[in-house]
């Protein structure tokens, strides 16, 4: 009588149940996957793309269309969008703990800190004209330094949400024995609520600035960028909406890649709709970044 051996946890019969094999390990490998090659040369070429427009911004940071709207808070903009497309490296290869802890909180404060400085400049357009009127109880509000602490406090709030939820139940590696032959190795966030609770901030900061800039749209359009405003954060909202019910129903590296995906889509949303306008203006219509040309359009 033949003696039967019991393959491991990691381990499978070949179809002549002769011995055990190992089983398929499943993740976004770097060696041989399709998807992570695509990932890695999209994140690169916009991540160069980003600089290049944080350093046009920064060249031509004297002139109006980049001093119009509180140009530090069009570095801050684009330093953040540049590390949520870094972010999505920790998303690559296979999990680990400190890359399972740091994935989701990453792109968490990144995005809050880019979504914070989008709500700082669309309330900036927004109360300064306003302002205008004289007498009005608005100026009080216009100091640069009201919108730089807004931005701080929105993401301090998003920082604290991630250090209680790495001190209370942080993300871990696990693996998943659900199909024969498989094994899915894949981040679990540790606490599902916390991780819906840093999406929900951040899209309630989404829908605030989303809000103000609708109402703002109408505004003179020599110094307003609502209605680009408007359009990203559409596009942003509208992505991680889409994005929820397709993660929840993917698993493994797929679930992995939706979310990859979302953080893209959004993040070049947030790039080309607010800044390629501006970089239009600035490269090939000088005529029009002049503070006599912006004068003159808001006086009409």
């Amino acid at each position: 009588m033949e003696k039967c051996l019991k393959c491991q946890d990691n381990e499978w019969p070949n179809q002549e149940r002769t011995k055990c094999c190992e089983k398929q390990v499943e993740f976004l490998s770097y060696a041989g996957d399709f998807l992570t090659l695509v990932f890695i040369i999209s994140s690169v070429i916009l991540f160069i793309t980003a600089a290049v427009i944080l350093g046009t911004f920064i060249s031509f940071q004297d002139t109006p269309v980049v001093k119009a709207n509180n140009h530090s808070l069009s570095f801050i903009l684009l330093v953040s969008i540049k590390l949520s497309f870094l972010s999505v490296f920790l998303f690559l290869g296979r999990p680990v703990v400190i890359t399972c802890m740091l994935r989701q909180i990453s792109f968490g404060i990144t995005f809050c800190i880019a979504v914070s400085c989008v709500l700082a400049k669309t309330l900036t357009v927004y109360i300064a004209f306003k302002a205008t009127k004289p007498g009005s109880p608005w100026r009080r509000w216009m100091d640069i330094k009201v919108a730089n602490w807004l931005v701080f406090i929105c993401s301090s709030i998003q920082c604290l949400i991630s250090v209680i939820w790495l001190v209370t139940s942080p993300p871990y590696v696990e693996n998943i024995l659900s199909e024969p032959g498989k094994i899915i190795i894949q981040c679990n966030e540790g606490s599902a609520i916390a991780f819906y609770i840093v999406l929900s901030y951040m899209g309630l900061l989404a829908s605030v600035s989303f809000i103000v800039a609708f109402l703002a749209r109408t505004l003179p359009d020599s110094f307003n960028e609502a209605k680009y405003i408007t359009f990203s954060m559409l596009l942003f909202c509208s992505v991680w909406i889409t994005m929820i019910p397709a993660y929840l129903s993917t698993k493994g590296k797929y679930m992995v890649a939706v979310e990859i995906f979302a953080i893209i889509s959004s993040s070049c949303g947030l790039l080309f709709c607010i800044f390629l306008p501006k970089c239009y203006i600035i490269l090939f219509k000088p005529e029009i970044n002049t503070k006599q040309y912006l004068l003159g359009k808001c006086n009409l």
